[in-house]
């Protein structure tokens, strides 16, 4: 194998490239990456580039020394337009790569609400350039509305709240985060927003930007209130990048569709957002946006293409974190679509607790607010070893 080629240099994609030099190949790497600088960290975007914490040199994944020693062919400020995966070439800027293997770790995109394309106040948080624009917005008595309450607007939410911004959030589920850690934990989190001086909304979808000048006066809700707001965060969830694979062959459906190794077909491989892939932990396709699984699908790639006639399927136990306001809020496991959730340590009204999820009579999932690591880990093995429900500890499991 003379040449991997990598496009996406995003964590899932530099991941790939480290791991294959650290696995002994030396042949040659191509590494293509849309955004002009070097790669860095995105969880910070909403949090400490937000806030002013930390400067965009502070958030790199690795210093310039560190990506020379890897002798990589860096194609920064590139995008891959196709690929030909007979031909196994790459069209980037006109050009052609030859690959003896493709690695696809383009990312997602963050959903736009219709109608707010080049009105000037409307932001997402996606990359760096993202964060500092709506960085410049942020002062006290400025008035930020963010549309949806998941991970990213949470967050948005959280740090400008502690800039003295005046939040509205605005939410089509009964609670935040409802989808991904249920009304249980997302009514406590709604409870914290409000303690924090956010005018929650939720229930009510936006309908449309509204306008002034080409700059963003707030948004008009479904049922015709409007919110008056400086600046607008669209925060309704992502698009895996997958525009540049039509025409190629490879299956796409919500992502590049992968087997349980993370390959799409013959020598393409799957890494990150944009990968949705056969987790046979879970009995399923998931495709998870979350900076620990692009590192840890870059390392479960790479060993696979070094070693075809020994691959291991790719059967992590998802992780992810977020930070709002005092909360640490950590989750272990696939928890959409759960059935039961049950508070196993500490207790909701004092905003310290770890809640286990089920799905028929398995553990599939754990979330913990502000508890200690070592009493997670337990919790991330019994999913790991698929622990019956049945069979954990009977009174600790009372739902609530």
């Amino acid at each position: 194998m003379k040449r991997v080629v990598v496009v996406g240099a995003s964590a899932g994609g530099l991941a790939t490239a480290e791991a294959l030099r650290g696995l002994g190949y030396g042949g040659g790497i191509t590494l293509i990456g849309s955004e002009s600088c070097l790669p860095y960290d995105r969880p910070p975007l909403s949090k400490q580039i937000l806030a002013g914490e930390l400067e965009p040199n502070q958030i790199l994944l690795r210093r310039p020394e560190d990506l020379d020693a890897l002798d990589l062919d860096l194609r920064l400020g590139e995008t891959a337009e196709a690929a030909d995966t007979i031909a196994r070439k790459v069209v980037v800027g006109g050009g052609l790569i030859e690959y003896d293997a493709l690695v696809v770790a383009t990312g997602a995109r963050p959903r736009r609400l219709p109608g707010s394309e080049g009105v000037r106040g409307v932001h997402h948080l996606r990359t760096l350039e993202d964060a500092l624009a709506l960085k410049a917005h942020l002062a006290p008595g400025r008035r930020l509305i963010v549309v949806g309450a998941g991970f990213i607007g949470a967050e948005a939410a959280s740090t400008a709240r502690g800039l003295g911004v005046e939040v509205t959030m605005i939410e089509p589920g009964p609670v935040p985060l409802a989808g991904a850690l249920g009304p249980l934990v997302g009514r406590m989190l709604a409870d914290v927003h409000r303690d924090h001086g956010v005018a929650l909304r939720t229930g009510t979808a936006v309908d449309s930007v509204l306008s002034g000048g080409g700059r963003a006066t707030g948004v008009r809700l479904a049922d015709g209130t409007e919110v008056n707001g400086d600046a607008v965060v669209v925060g309704i969830g992502a698009r895996p990048n997958t525009e540049w694979l039509r025409g190629s062959g490879l299956p796409l459906s919500d992502g590049l569709v992968c087997d349980e190794y993370c390959r799409a077909a013959p020598s393409v491989y799957g890494v990150g957002d944009v990968a949705r892939w056969h987790n046979a932990l879970f009995g399923g396709l998931m495709r998870v946006e979350h900076r620990t699984n692009a590192a840890e699908a870059g390392l479960a790639v790479a060993r696979n293409l070094l070693r075809p006639a020994e691959p291991r399927p790719f059967t992590p136990v998802p992780y992810f974190w977020s930070d709002q306001y005092d909360l640490k809020i950590q989750a272990y496991g696939h928890l959409r679509g759960h059935e039961e959730v049950a508070i196993v340590d500490g207790g909701l009204d004092r905003r310290r607790f770890i809640a286990a999820y089920r799905k028929e009579d398995r553990l599939v999932g754990v979330v913990a607010v502000n508890s200690r690591p070592k009493e997670l880990r337990t919790w991330r093995a019994a999913i790991a070893d698929r622990r019956p429900w049945s069979t954990l500890a009977g009174d600790a499991l009372a739902p609530v």
